[in-house]
């Protein structure tokens, strides 16, 4: 048991320490920061959205945006797709569950929005669709994912792609890297 904590505490840090060293990611992460900003400062929202770990990592950030962060600040309009599980339930039966987020997408998002999509693998069809329905309402988008950047890579304005194909591993980062935009989005407006 001693071995595994070691190794599961090693293995989160290097792919820390390599985030650390990746001066691509680091810039990437320095834009994504500043589109949020710019999306904020405009009027605009942040729509998230993710599944299974994922889901929580997007409904973790989002709170941190919509709630605070470090500062008491008035609150920023940010929401994870995901949290209404009537709506969830209700299109993934009556459309399939590749709809659930992008029709949320279509209702929510508007021209100046943001979208944060989290997969680790970058290939979740769900993920892909709502990423699509917010290019096409000009919502930018964020995508969040593994080393590989999966089918996300060419489609997200900008792609965060944890240097990592170890799912938790890359969910760790994903905190950290939504940690570091909360914090970035907090100074730089309040």
């Amino acid at each position: 048991m001693k071995q595994l904590i070691l190794t599961s505490v090693q293995e989160s840090i290097s792919v820390k320490q390599h985030l650390l060293n990746d001066q691509v990611l680091l810039q990437k992460i320095e834009e994504a920061g500043q589109l949020m900003v710019h999306c904020f400062q405009n009027g605009g929202k942040i729509l998230l959205c993710g599944n299974g770990g994922s889901a929580a990592d997007a409904q973790h950030i989002a709170a941190e945006l919509s709630g605070r962060f470090y500062t008491d600040r008035p609150p920023l309009f940010a929401e994870a797709l995901h949290v209404n599980s009537s709506y969830v339930t209700a299109v993934a039966n009556d459309y399939g569950y590749d709809y659930v987020f992008s029709r949320m997408v279509q209702a929510a998002g508007r021209n100046g929005d943001m979208l944060m999509a989290f997969s680790t693998s970058g290939n979740s069809p769900n993920i892909l669709k709502a990423i699509e329905t917010g290019k096409a309402q000009g919502m930018k988008v964020i995508g969040l994912t593994g080393a590989s950047g999966g089918k996300m890579a060419d489609v997200c304005d900008i792609l965060l792609n944890v240097p990592s194909s170890d799912t938790p591993r890359i969910q760790e980062a994903h905190i950290l890297i939504g940690h570091i935009l909360c914090q970035w989005v907090e100074g730089e407006m309040f």
